[in-house]
Formats: structure tokens, C-alpha cells, sequence
């Protein structure tokens, strides 16, 4: 199911839509197997009397009860966590029942890394760092499918995202058209370079100065 587009400002796009790492509900599917081969057992091993079918009763709720916490409720975790990245923001919602989610806008983040251990690499998973300015606490998401695509992704678009306010607040103030800046940027680089070429050309000379003994007198 695609992230609902009413929650998203004017010119707002998705980027990327994540869930946590398919590795973080291997451990519940495996315990769900297992169950399902005790209740097969239970069945199998007990004699076909109202004895045992009090116990194979007892021994089914007892595993389906088990399955709930062990298998039903990790899968609906990791089902109902999000990590949506859009042009402007990064989304995070988690919660089954209740439901908790955070903003972190793209022009607060100050830094973004990831990390990976040997397995991680392999599985093509890992923990992805966002730093933000403020008070806003540092974050850190565990399980992110493909972590390193998705940090080059965010600082481009963080890139991106101060491109466009700086553009924006150019254009209130009616300085310049975008291609006026961009004549101006090209103009300044170059007077830069100007600039480069001839403090080169003085330290030049004045080396050869340095170098060039004094005639005898």
C-alpha cells in the first residue's frame, strides 16, 4: 500500500518507501515453523481419547498463545514501521494499536551516515545516523534496507533542498532571475580563477627574485 498522499505538503514527492529489513522477522517465521511442528506432534503423540484430546487442546492454545507474541505481533511490528523520504522531509511511523511518527525536515539535518557490519553487507542491510540541529535528539535507524543507497539519496536531496530555498528567497526578494544567478555564479568562478592565476604569477616572480644572485661589486 502506497503512503497516503494527503499527508504530504504542495510539491511534496515520496522518494523512498522503506519498511525495516526483511532480517528483523526471519527470527519470528522461524518460531512460527517450529510451533507449527510442536502442534504436529502434539497431535501425532496423543491418543486419539478424550484424554488426549484434552491434552492436544491444551497444547494448541498454549502454542497459538505463544505465536501471538513470538510471531503475529513482531510481524505487525515490522509491517507498521515506515521510514517514508520525501523532497522535504523524512517520515517515521511505527505502531500497531498506537501510533507514533516524527518529522525530521531536510533543512535540519546536519549530518547523515551509516554503518554496516561483514553480515549486513552480505544482506544488504544497516543502521542509518541522522543528526539534526536544535534540540532534536540524534537518530538512529537500525534495519535499513540498502542504508548506504539511502544515505547518498538523503544528501542529495538535501542538496537539493537548500538549492531551492536559496532560490526561492532570491526570487522574493527580486534580485535576480535563476538565469541571472546562474551567469553571476559563472562570473564570479571565473574572477576566482583570475584571481588564482595572478597571485601564481606573483609568487613566481618573486622566487625568481630570491633565486637570482646579486652581481659582485
Amino acid at each position: 500500500m502506497g503512503f497516503p498522499e494527503n499527508v504530504l505538503a504542495r510539491g511534496e514527492r515520496v522518494e523512498r518507501d522503506l519498511h525495516p529489513h526483511w532480517l528483523t522477522v526471519v527470527a519470528p517465521t522461524l518460531v512460527g515453523l517450529v510451533l507449527v511442528a510442536g502442534c504436529v506432534l502434539a497431535v501425532g503423540w496423543t491418543p486419539n481419547d478424550s484424554t488426549g484430546n484434552t491434552i492436544q487442546w491444551i497444547a494448541v492454545a498454549v502454542l497459538v498463545l505463544v505465536a501471538v507474541f513470538a510471531v503475529l505481533v513482531p510481524y505487525l511490528r515490522w509491517r507498521t514501521t515506515r521510514y517514508v523520504i520525501t523532497s522535504h522531509r523524512v517520515m517515521v511511523r511505527r505502531g500497531i494499536l498506537t501510533k507514533t511518527g516524527k518529522d525530521i525536515t531536510l533543512s535540519k539535518i546536519t549530518d547523515v551516515s551509516f554503518s554496516q557490519t561483514a553480515l549486513d553487507r552480505m544482506l544488504g542491510s544497516g543502521t542509518l545516523s541522522i543528526e539534526s540541529a536544535g534540540d532534536s535528539p540524534n537518530e538512529a535507524f537500525e534495519a535499513i534496507p540498502r542504508s548506504d543507497r539511502v544515505q547518498q539519496l538523503l544528501n542529495h536531496l538535501i542538496d537539493q533542498d537548500a538549492n531551492r530555498r536559496a532560490q526561492r528567497m532570491v526570487n522574493r526578494a527580486g534580485f535576480e532571475t535563476e538565469a541571472e544567478a546562474a551567469d553571476r555564479m559563472h562570473e564570479e568562478e571565473q574572477r576566482m580563477h583570475e584571481e588564482e592565476e595572478r597571485l601564481a604569477e606573483e609568487r613566481k616572480t618573486a622566487a625568481e627574485t630570491t633565486a637570482t644572485p646579486e652581481p659582485e661589486r
